[in-house]
């Protein structure tokens, strides 16, 4: 989920991108609350005169950090299923991209926590979900199931929310819960059998 590097640099006519960089910086390492114009400003090396011509306030940086983080989610997914297995069967392989999306999606909050749950906090607004490509990714999924045969016409509506609750569940009880003490092993041997609960339950 990272779109970022150590410390963002700025270039001239870049500003905004920069200060949006940093404040992704910033929510990886404390969460949302940690997103201002000032501390991005800092981290930039401009003055928060000079970053208020882009941003007003923290919640209007807050909130292009929250469309970063849902780019970067859709960036990691679209790379998971760029090596999901290919057998040549529609069904099999419509159902290998939904576990490489349910894969990413966990491996990602794991890996950038902070900027998970900034993605997915109620500070910045809610995310367009029609807008959201990470979702349409998921939605995608769904509907070549249903193209294939795996899942009937009549169990369709709203099964990407379901799947998408089942992962999400598992990615916050592992993040802020009691599964926060699995082992790796554990954690990928649950995040299967989420998955596999999924896929037969559709």
């Amino acid at each position: 989920m990272t779109a970022t590097t150590n410390r963002p640099t700025y270039h001239h006519g870049d500003l905004r991108n920069a200060l949006i960089a940093a404040g992704a910086k910033l929510a990886e390492h404390a969460g949302p609350q940690a997103v201002g114009v000032r501390p991005a400003a800092r981290a930039v090396g401009v003055t928060p005169t000079a970053a208020y011509r882009h941003f007003a306030n923290a919640d209007e940086l807050l909130e292009a950090v929250k469309e970063c983080a849902f780019d970067a989610l859709a960036e990691g997914m679209r790379a998971e299923m760029a090596h999901a297995p290919v057998s040549g069967d529609a069904s099999e392989d419509a159902l290998e991209r939904l576990y490489a999306i349910g894969r990413a999606y966990l491996h990602i909050a794991l890996a950038e926590p902070g900027l998970f749950r900034t993605a997915f906090g109620e500070e910045g607004g809610e995310v367009n979900r029609d807008e959201d490509a990470s979702f349409s990714m998921l939605r995608q999924v769904i509907d070549d199931l249903v193209t294939t045969g795996y899942l009937p016409t009549d169990r369709r509506p709203m099964a990407e929310f379901a799947a998408w609750c089942a992962v999400h569940g598992l990615a916050t009880l592992i993040l802020d819960g009691p599964l926060a003490d699995l082992t790796e092993e554990a954690r990928e041997a649950v995040l299967q059998r989420t998955l596999d609960m999924v896929a037969r339950g559709l």
